[in-house]
């Protein structure tokens, strides 16, 4: 007969606590894969978290869902080796590291040796794996911590040059074209995650710009002009110019009314025609002079 833990109140806190310790003394986890042996395997690595940020409530999220499926498959009768996994590769290391020894990327190789400050990465990646290891055990994510993958370590870079290899060889490379937020300080491009790091962004008032994109006279785009001497422009506004030396195309929205506009270039007084939302109308265009002629305007 089975004895059961009688609890007089509910107290969560203490029965997670109870769940775990008799999880770790009895060795659950470990048992749920020696006691699937020679079943159909269930391969599980983690998406590797970067150990020099503490851990947050996102994380508990992610790994509670990430669990379920193991969880799930392992109930079906899989046997599910569950592999943890350090991400120590990245700009905010290095940022880390820069911040701490007072230098730059330009110092690397100067004021530090590439080696030493290798070493300090090192040292700087896994500064909080203690807080998640904990975090780990008390959320009850059933990984293990003992054999984790390491993205520093030479085995698993090799396995990765490996992998590329093969795609290579089996011709599933290929050459494309991304526009992508640049850090010209840290000489790299910046992932998603890197841009939503605190203190990436900060409010400040900037200059905007409003683009003039000359339209091609031919078949398709010659219902937009009226002679055969006239220029027209699209207008478009931005807040990012420095990303307009890529930029592949200008985009027209099915449901945005436009306006074509005969007005004089700012900078050569020249005439010329624009095309612009109507809605924007007024932002660009003085309303006030609207009724004017366009000699006196």
């Amino acid at each position: 007969m089975s004895k059961y833990t009688e609890y007089k109140s509910l107290d969560l806190s203490q029965i997670g606590k109870d769940v775990l310790s008799l999880w770790q003394k009895t060795g659950i986890f470990e048992k749920t894969i020696s006691n699937r042996e020679g079943a159909p395997a269930f391969t599980f690595y983690e998406g590797p978290p970067s150990a020099n940020g503490l851990p947050g409530i996102h994380h508990v999220t992610s790994r509670s869902i990430k669990d379920i499926f193991c969880r799930y498959k392992t109930l079906k009768g899989y046997q599910v080796k569950r592999k943890a996994g350090w991400d120590t590769h990245g700009l905010p290391v290095e940022l880390s590291v820069e911040k701490a020894l007072n230098i730059t990327k330009e110092d690397i190789g100067k004021k530090i040796s590439i080696a030493d400050y290798n070493e300090e990465c090192r040292k700087a990646v896994l500064k909080y794996k203690e807080e998640w290891d904990n975090l780990t055990e008390k959320i009850g994510f059933w990984v293990d911590l003992d054999n984790p993958y390491i993205t520093y370590e030479n085995n698993y870079i090799e396995s990765v040059w490996s992998i590329l290899k093969q795609l290579h060889e089996k011709d599933l490379l290929y050459k494309g074209y991304a526009v992508q937020p640049y850090s010209p300080a840290a000489g790299t491009g910046l992932s998603t995650h890197e841009l939503n790091l605190p203190g990436c962004y900060r409010d400040v008032t900037d200059t905007s710009v409003t683009a003039q994109f000359k339209i091609k006279r031919d078949d398709k785009s010659a219902f937009l002009f009226d002679d055969d001497q006239e220029e027209v422009f699209f207008l478009a506004w931005t807040t990012t110019p420095w990303t307009l030396p890529s930029n592949c195309a200008v985009a027209v929205g099915k449901s945005i009314g436009y306006v074509k506009v005969k007005t004089f270039n700012q900078y050569t007084f020249a005439p010329t025609s624009v095309i612009l939302a109507g809605d924007l109308l007024d932002s660009l265009f003085n309303p006030a002079l609207g009724d004017k002629s366009f000699e006196e305007y």
